[in-house]
């Protein structure tokens, strides 16, 4: 019979994590992945691609996967005060932006949909505007259909008094006139987004995403009828409708305003992520792929990394994560051959964050040493 360690020296496996998100980076989870491995199969190759879906995390993905250098500026945050945001630059010449390091949830003191602005995206936009652009969408604190951004660009916003403003949440529906006469597009723009949500609707930017940023349901009922005005005035002043757009509910209808106002191709996060790095040729090199994220669910099938990954490959795909969720069974269906959950026992959250990178070492060790087995059986 074969060993384990002789089996080890034919494997090559790729690790292709999303970060666990208030515990590690998807680095740091690969590294702790590849960590695992080693101790049941030493002389394994290992390949460490960080994965990101558009949000927090998907300037070192792509700068990590493909080379590239990362740069840091202060921008206007979500809260109307200064904040340090980081973008990317690739080989190829493009750049790349997280909305979340600009207008992120975690930049906020009191989460507040009404009050928050994406000013600071525009603002590098208008610093990055000679690059085609890649736009991660996940992870904003700003329900302003990207406004905040378009005016920072050269769009103008006028109130029913003829008052030129900057609209947030809570003055969409202030927009009486629309000027985008003077917009400053970029090269190009892809924004890149990890669910398919419309603007609108009980699926819409408001209900669904909304309460993550503060709102009850009187918050939301405002939001819906403030987006529903501004989405009628867009289509009216430039021409572009953007209530049934797919994908367009993204970062409290960002998504949709830089359809609208810069022409972006809307694409789904991890599928230009992959296609950055190659994952079509480099798949087929891997006898096995490690991914996960912090918890596998349902709403995993909407475009998150784990998904993304397992469709566009034949090679065995094994979901590593910190939690499964409802409906995470539904993911067998779309590539993946197992989940494993990386929580030993009952623990207190605060312990199973400290213990993130411990308990996905010893995950990955178990699942390589049973995969180790199996290939010795055959």
């Amino acid at each position: 019979m074969n060993s384990p360690s002789k089996r080890s020296r034919q494997l090559n496996i790729f690790l292709m994590p999303d970060a666990f998100k208030g515990s590690l980076t998807s680095s740091e989870v690969a590294d702790a992945l590849a960590t695992g491995i080693r101790r049941a199969a030493p002389t394994a190759t290992i390949n460490a691609l960080p994965m990101a879906d558009g949000g927090e995390g998907t300037v070192d993905a792509l700068v990590t996967a493909v080379g590239g250098t990362r740069h840091t500026v202060e921008v206007t945050g979500p809260e109307h005060h200064p904040v340090a945001a980081t973008y990317g630059l690739l080989p190829d010449g493009r750049a790349v932006i997280e909305l979340a390091s600009a207008a992120g949830l975690p930049l906020t003191a009191t989460p507040n949909a009404e009050a928050t602005t994406t000013y600071g995206v525009g603002e590098l936009l208008n610093r990055l505007g000679s690059h085609r652009l890649l736009v991660g969408a996940g992870g904003s604190a700003t329900h302003d259909l990207g406004c905040g951004a378009a005016a920072a660009c050269g769009v103008k916003f006028f109130d029913d008094t003829g008052r030129a403003f900057v609209p947030t949440g809570a003055t969409l529906g202030q927009i009486a006139r629309i000027d985008a006469s003077g917009v400053r597009r970029p090269r190009s723009m892809t924004v890149l987004t990890d669910i398919t949500n419309p603007l609108l609707g009980p699926e819409g930017a408001a209900a669904t995403f909304a309460p993550q940023k503060g709102a009850d349901d009187a918050m939301v009922r405002r939001l819906e009828a403030a987006t529903t005005h501004a989405a009628a005035v867009i289509a009216r002043d430039v021409g572009v409708e953007v209530e049934h757009l797919i994908g367009g509910g993204a970062a409290g209808g960002f998504a949709a305003g830089m359809h609208a106002f810069f022409n972006a191709e809307l694409k789904s996060g991890i599928d230009a992520v992959l296609d950055t790095v190659g994952f079509d040729e480099l798949a087929v090199q891997a006898d096995l792929i490690l991914t996960g994220e912090g918890q596998l669910d349902g709403q995993s099938l909407a475009g998150k990394v784990p998904i993304g990954v397992a469709r566009r490959t034949n090679t065995p795909v094994i979901a590593v994560v910190g939690a499964i969720g409802p409906g995470a069974h539904e993911v067998y269906e779309h590539g993946i051959m197992a989940i494993h959950s990386i929580t030993p026992g009952p623990q207190d959250l605060d312990t199973a964050l400290a213990d993130t990178a411990q308990n996905l070492a010893t995950t990955a060790e178990n699942i390589l040493r049973t995969w180790l087995a199996a290939s010795v059986s055959r």
